[in-house]
């Protein structure tokens, strides 16, 4: 079975943001843990060294990606357990990016956004984002990690064809 994209645009203020959500049913204190300790990220987006505090850059080494480069992320704000931001910039722009917590009866919704300049180019990000979300969801509850193959180039598609709405 192939992985459905949930991805949606949203205009912002600032231009858009790129918005997936996935539900864990676990506490928002656990699903922190998946997103911030080194040794639960490196489990499905890659390991990360330094001092993770608010104005302040780590390392992080992405596991999925070709030749396994080590990039520099900045960490925007940190309010655990409910909102990580980060940035970062490489040679294809800028990256602004928010995890988003809010749990409600033992259930947590972590909203990924990613905050664009420009629309360009979201047909290849929307999936790899997709394929990422997918490993966290695989690395907590132990299913078997999908193949990139899955997401890129069949969402491609959807995500070129995305307009932004208000919200």
């Amino acid at each position: 079975m192939s992985p459905i994209p949930t991805g949606r645009l949203f205009s912002t203020d600032d231009g858009t943001d790129l918005v997936l959500t996935r539900t864990f049913r676990a506490p928002a204190a656990d699903v922190w843990a998946s997103v911030t300790e080194p040794e639960r990220t490196a489990r499905w987006f890659g390991p990360w060294e330094g001092d993770a505090e608010p104005g302040r850059t780590v390392k992080v080494q992405l596991l999925f990606e070709e030749q396994q480069p080590w990039y520099d992320l900045r960490i925007d704000a940190c309010e655990p357990p409910r909102r990580l931001a980060v940035s970062s910039l490489d040679e294809h722009g800028a990256w602004h990016l928010e995890l988003l917590l809010s749990e409600s009866d033992g259930v947590t919704e972590l909203r990924f956004v990613q905050h664009l300049d420009t629309l360009d180019g979201v047909g290849d990000i929307g999936p790899g984002w997709e394929y990422y979300l997918d490993l966290l969801v695989a690395s907590r509850d132990g299913s078997p990690a999908p193949g990139f193959d899955a997401y890129y180039p069949s969402m491609r598609a959807y995500y070129a064809g995305l307009t932004p709405s208000g919200d």
